[in-house]
């Protein structure tokens, strides 16, 4: 009887631990439960915020690049109306190589550059309006410009002044400063001006999201309005040509050949754009 008695107790026992077995199963069936809901409601989301982002990110940057080129042309617009004797390509295609450098949206795999060319009779409105476009692209992005003046650099060692162009623009550039302008490129020894090759180059430019504004005084009294703008990029290149390899030239073959500048011409003749005289222009300063 004592070894069967004990019989009961057991199946006593064994209940309290088959409702906790129960219980357990219960609250782990419960748990996952939970979790799958959670996870059903974060992870959707998650979802929505990340692919929101980028959209944030493009509005923001769009909202920058839209005050960036209403600022430029309200500028650009400002100065057409004082240059109201220059080309509508001037205004029209100065617009689309500038403007295509203000849109962040836009890879810059290269500078934007800009030659300016004038004959005597413009020789004011060349150096005027060349700043002026540089101060107008500039001023949108709140920056200041780089100035290189050829006159000042004329009769300066060749080496020289190669040195001191390259500082200048790499120093001014890397300071935040978006644009340069250099002012009778012709008379910078002919030497120094390989430097731009290391500023102008197509794929390996130095600094990508800038702008250079080169003028160019021709030796002629002035440019014929009739000409195209392809005679005009030929005359600008003939009188570089003269002015950089002629033999009149003391030494001047040996820094640079026809070579070297054929290279360097190819950098920098992106877009070459005639500027006539202004009447009405003062006697001192541009506006």
């Amino acid at each position: 009887r004592s070894k069967f008695g004990d019989q009961p107790s057991i199946g006593k026992q064994s209940q309290p631990l088959a409702k906790n077995d129960g219980e357990l199963q219960s609250g782990f069936h419960k748990s996952w439960t939970l979790l799958l809901v959670v996870l059903l409601i974060i992870v959707p989301l998650l979802y929505v915020l990340w692919s929101g982002i980028p959209s944030l990110l493009n509005t923001t940057l769009s909202s920058r690049d839209t005050q960036i080129l209403q600022a430029f042309r309200a500028q650009m617009k400002k100065l057409k109306n004082t240059y109201q004797s220059q080309d509508p390509n001037l205004w029209r295609r100065t617009h689309v190589v500038l403007e295509k450098h203000l849109n962040a949206s836009h890879l810059h795999l290269e500078p934007a550059i800009l030659l300016l060319t004038a004959g005597q009779e413009a020789e004011k409105a060349l150096r005027c309006l060349s700043n002026e476009i540089a101060n107008a692209f500039a001023f949108s992005q709140n920056a200041t410009t780089i100035q290189i003046n050829g006159a000042d650099k004329a009769i300066l060692d060749s080496d020289i002044v190669k040195l001191e162009v390259d500082s200048e623009l790499s120093s001014g550039f890397r300071e935040g400063k978006k644009v340069a302008v250099v002012h009778r490129f012709e008379l910078l020894p002919a030497g120094s001006t390989l430097i731009f090759y290391k500023y102008c180059d197509h794929e390996n430019a130095a600094f990508k999201d800038v702008a250079l504004v080169l003028t160019v005084l021709l030796d002629e009294q002035s440019l014929r309005k009739s000409l195209t703008l392809k005679e005009v990029e030929e005359k600008v290149r003939d009188f570089l040509w003269e002015k950089f390899t002629s033999s009149g030239v003391p030494s001047s073959y040996n820094s640079m050949d026809t070579d070297k500048l054929s290279g360097l011409w190819s950098r920098i003749s992106h877009l070459v754009l005639p500027v006539w005289p202004e009447k009405g222009l003062p006697v001192e300063g541009c506006t």
